[in-house]
């Protein structure tokens, strides 16, 4: 049987998408060992452990090649330490997947990175798309001081890599406060990847 043709409307305040098909959430306690201040985040973690950082609300019609799976990130403004609240960050299952995220509230970065390592930093405001290409890492990160809302695309079938960001110390770059702004920072905590383990994530062709 075909998908039937749905509509959805998308709350810009709060990220509320209607009749979703999920929805997830992690919380403070579930980003153990993202952050560069260990000090920094027991302390967070002491006072607001049980505190969401983002939820996402999401539509899977189908989990076959050829069809979306989209939805909304509602991101909670705050810091640990210096460096702003970051979702986990992913590479695609299927590396060659792509995928988009258009800003609906507040302001944030898109933190991505090549498997060689090559970062790119692109901001995410109302009414901006940031695309994200097949083969990139990528990391959302709310810089304000309000609520960062996106709504996000991607191929049906192209799955989430967490592992890979773990097994290279974290993301090449941080991202801190500075003033009034923010700053890329290196993590010193980085290891770049293998030769071999960068070949076969580009030689990703299903």
């Amino acid at each position: 049987m075909a998908v039937p043709p749905t509509s959805h409307r998308i709350d810009p305040a709060t990220g509320v998408l209607s009749s979703p098909t999920g929805r997830y959430e992690k919380r403070l306690a579930e980003l153990a060992g993202i952050y560069a201040d260990a000090d920094a985040f027991a302390a967070a973690l002491a006072e607001r452990g049980d505190s969401i950082v983002y939820a996402v609300h999401e539509v899977r019609p189908a989990a076959a090649r050829g069809d979306l799976i989209f939805g909304t990130t509602f991101m909670e403004p705050g810091r640990i330490g210096d460096e702003f609240y970051v979702t986990r960050g992913h590479i695609h299952a299927r590396a060659n997947r792509p995928e988009t995220y258009y800003g609906e509230a507040g302001e944030g970065l898109m933190l991505m990175e090549s498997p060689e390592g090559e970062t790119s930093i692109l901001e995410v405001r109302p009414r901006v798309m940031v695309y994200v290409p097949p083969l990139w890492i990528h990391r959302s990160v709310n810089t304000g001081s309000a609520p960062l809302v996106m709504s996000f695309c991607y191929p049906a079938d192209a799955g989430q890599d967490y592992g890979l960001i773990a097994r290279s110390g974290g993301m090449a770059t941080r991202i801190l406060a500075d003033g009034t702004g923010w700053k890329a920072v290196p993590n010193a905590d980085y290891r770049p990847r293998s030769a071999a383990e960068i070949d076969a994530i580009l030689a990703t062709q299903d």
